[in-house]
């Protein structure tokens, strides 16, 4: 692949992010345009920065990737990632946005009158945004240095750097200007060269040759079936507690918006993920030995010139490479956005010279820990992250919105015993390869989030008397519709 490529796309995609962001600057005045971008953005909009943030690079790189290994199997993947905003949709968007909270934390605490619980959520929600930061920093290293040639490290820097400036210029309406922006772009990046490529493999121009394709896999034991099912549920209640996405619901008018935006973006995610899913099945049928060389996540970099090589191919990896490159930056933005406000809230004041602090300091810290780690599966690194997040934050919110005997010590229980339980699996899975306890540390949410969703639950009614006074109240402000509400 010719280097030139590499760079002129990767530098077309900083470009365009930049300028749309200090766009976005002139417009940001108010604390308000920096944390909820002053509650104005209109569904669409909202729904284009949601799938801009929420499509990382697990989704444009891994998802091939991991079709290429796994087949079939990995076909779950994409369809827990889009079932998950239907959660949202029913259970969350709209009670999210009534609440009036700028984070996760304001909502806990408000929900729960307890400064401890706020203490805590902050605490989770900055180790989750690190966590799902790491993959997309190290999927940046990965496109960089196949596409030019540099160190892989340069990568990781210059999304962390690009991004790290933009969020603390802009804010949360810069913000989301930029991931409308790279939503399209992304679905533009794999849309065209996939038809392109389809057109090619049946006899177009320049037709290529089917290679011997991967191996079907066998049929799934008991061990798969688990792996799969506690997979699946990771996804669909891990997206309801994932803090980059929860805090665009702030950003909505009102909670009618935030179900209008769920919708949307459920309509957008279904049409994305076809392409990646088309990408890793004519992996199978091209390029199986990136399977067995180590590279299976960079299936989508290099397909196009190895299918079509020459300067067609070389025209689809630029627009690839520019794709990959706007996922990794409109992620990680979102995700620093979200730390930098609470960050921020809890300990700079909640001013914008905090916001813009928090920022950079949200970025770097994550740079730090990939740098200094080894780069495993984009898209089972998220998976992990889903998880961790369905077993300490989902629990608490679900019960928050809709059952009103939660209370502070209960939250606070719950919160703790996902993180340890779910944690504490995740880093001594790698250690145990084969035995009973290898699936249920691999993929720990199918035991680990109804274990914190009982603790919460049981330390909840052992505490009722802790039941906060203004808990009647706070729920009827959740699930009430804001005109009966001005009506009363």
């Amino acid at each position: 692949m010719n280097p030139f490529v590499g760079y002129l796309s990767i530098a077309a995609v900083v470009l365009a992010t930049v300028l749309i962001g200090f766009f976005g600057l002139r417009i940001s005045r108010t604390t308000g345009d920096f944390y909820v971008a002053s509650r104005t953005v209109q569904p669409w909009w909202n729904a284009s920065a949601i799938g801009g943030e929420y499509l990382s690079a697990a989704s444009v790189l891994g998802i091939a990737g991991l079709i290429l290994l796994r087949g079939e199997a990995a076909l779950w993947f994409p369809i827990g990632y889009t079932a998950g905003y239907l959660m949202l949709l029913l259970f969350v968007a709209a009670p999210l946005r009534r609440s009036g909270a700028y984070t996760i934390p304001d909502f806990t605490q408000a929900r729960l009158e307890s400064l401890t619980v706020r203490r805590v959520t902050s605490v989770l929600v900055i180790v989750i945004g690190w966590f799902y930061i790491v993959p997309q920093l190290q999927g940046a290293a990965l496109t960089v240095g196949i596409a030019t040639g540099l160190p892989r490290w340069s990568g990781a820097v210059a999304v962390a750097v690009i991004v790290g400036v933009v969020v603390a210029a802009g804010g949360m309406r810069s913000i989301t200007f930029v991931q409308a922006f790279q939503f399209w772009l992304k679905l533009t990046a794999l849309a065209i060269p996939v038809v392109v490529l389809l057109f090619a493999v049946r006899g177009g121009a320049g037709a290529v040759p089917v290679e011997v394709a991967m191996p079907l896999p066998t049929v799934p034991g008991p061990a798969d079936s688990y792996l799969t099912g506690s997979l699946l549920f990771a996804l669909l209640l891990g997206t309801m507690g994932l803090p980059h996405v929860l805090v665009r619901f702030y950003t909505n008018p009102d909670g009618r918006a935030a179900r209008r935006t769920t919708l949307i973006v459920l309509g957008l995610l279904s049409v994305f993920y076809l392409f990646p899913t088309m990408f890793g099945i004519l992996g199978r049928f091209f390029a199986p030995d990136l399977a067995t060389t180590g590279e299976a996540d960079a299936l989508v970099l290099l397909l196009p010139s190895r299918l079509l090589p020459g300067p067609v191919g070389d025209l689809l990896t630029a627009l690839v490479i520019a794709g990959a490159f706007g996922a990794f930056l409109s992620t990680s933005s979102g995700l620093v956005v979200s730390l930098a406000g609470v960050v921020s809230q809890d300990l700079l004041g909640g001013s914008v010279r905090g916001f813009r602090v928090a920022a950079v300091g949200s970025a770097l810290v994550p740079l730090a820990v990939a740098l200094l780690t080894e780069p495993s599966g984009l898209a089972g690194s998220v998976g992990l992250v889903f998880a961790f997040t369905a077993s300490t934050l989902c629990p608490v919110l679900l019960l928050g919105i809709w059952w009103r005997g939660l209370t502070a010590r209960g939250a606070i229980a719950g919160m703790a015993t996902g993180a340890l339980t779910c944690g504490g699996s995740i880093l001594v899975a790698p250690w145990i390869d084969a035995g009973m306890l290898a699936p249920f540390l691999a993929q720990p949410a199918a035991w680990t989030v109804p274990l914190a969703i009982a603790v919460v639950v049981a330390v909840s009614r052992a505490d009722r008397a802790r039941i906060p006074r203004g808990a009647d109240r706070f729920l009827a402000r959740l699930h009430i519709p804001e005109p009966a509400r001005v009506a009363d």
